[in-house]
């Protein structure tokens, strides 16, 4: 996945015309708690809890996604399971006193046990059980927050979690304001998405759309300029200029596909990285980052 650009803007500073919208280069707190009642010491996964307006993420894997979960705060953790033989570490050190001062329950458990509950590659010897992700509201996130203009991103059609996780760590290094998600044919929150964010999705609000096309037109409603990074678009990345400064979203397509026919349609801006080498595309997540950090470049004063 790489980016490209078409669409009307006739140099770095000027905004795209809405007119013209598609058109190609060319054609112009709750701390957490422990089980209620007591979870008794077995090692059992806890349930699963349901929620409608949720992202998933109810077991979290990953030393540095556990200790950021328990420092944001901003959902139920069940319980915690440590591996009995793990190796001293701050970071274990943070969770324990964290779970601690929240009253959360933590088991030392068997490794064998982590490693068949564990859902990703490595556990890190630690697991824990919470409730689901809040989903953020689609519509506030297209409000200014105070003085800072709603800096959104967006994905269309990315699937393999690794790269959306590594993704929203990028994102909340960079200052998102928002994530935009489809509801079809986009993975959500698992615990390798989790792991590889390494705690990000616990500071970043996002929300999930029925679909992208419809949600741009709300965007468009709200003033913010969409921005698709696509391979085969004629513009450059780095013309994205004061445009950056406005209320924005950034659309990222999958690998190889890239940017489905109707969000490129729709969005006011197609903007590609450029590539000097060999290669033609870069990963998702890697050309993600490059974009929201030249945005953050040009929205800082």
């Amino acid at each position: 996945m790489a980016g490209g650009a078409r669409h009307g803007r006739q140099g770095g500073g000027q905004r795209p015309v809405r007119g013209r919208r598609g058109q190609s280069s060319a054609s112009s707190q709750g701390r957490g708690t422990p089980p209620s009642g007591g979870r008794p010491r077995t090692g059992n996964a806890p349930r699963k809890s349901n929620s409608e307006r949720s992202l998933g993420g109810e077991q979290v894997e990953g030393r540095q996604a556990i200790r950021e979960m328990l420092i944001a705060g901003r959902r139920k953790v069940r319980e915690i399971w440590i591996a009995g033989d793990i190796d001293a570490a701050d970071v274990i050190d943070d969770i324990r006193e964290l779970a601690a001062d929240s009253r959360v329950q933590v088991l030392d458990v068997a490794r064998k046990r982590i490693e068949q509950a564990a859902r990703s590659e490595a556990p890190q010897g630690v697991i824990a059980f919470a409730a689901p992700l809040p989903e953020a509201d689609f519509d506030e996130l297209l409000v200014p927050r105070g003085k800072v203009n709603p800096f959104l991103v967006a994905l269309d059609g990315v699937t393999d979690p690794g790269n959306l996780g590594a993704f929203l760590r990028c994102c909340d290094g960079a200052g998102v304001t928002g994530v935009i998600l489809p509801k079809h044919r986009s993975v959500h929150i698992t615990p390798t998405a989790a792991k590889a964010a390494a705690g990000a999705i616990e500071h970043l609000d996002i929300a999930v759309v029925p679909g992208l096309p419809n949600a741009m037109e709300r965007m468009k409603k709200a003033r913010v300029w969409t921005i698709g990074l696509d391979d085969e678009a004629g513009r450059s990345l780095f013309e994205i200029g004061e445009l950056a400064r406005d209320p924005v979203c950034m659309i990222l397509g999958a690998e190889g596909k890239g940017l489905s026919r109707l969000v490129r349609e729709r969005c006011d801006l197609v903007v590609s990285i450029p590539m000097q080498g060999q290669l033609s595309s870069l990963n998702v997540s890697v050309a993600g980052a490059l974009a929201t950090y030249e945005i953050l470049r040009n929205r800082r004063p």
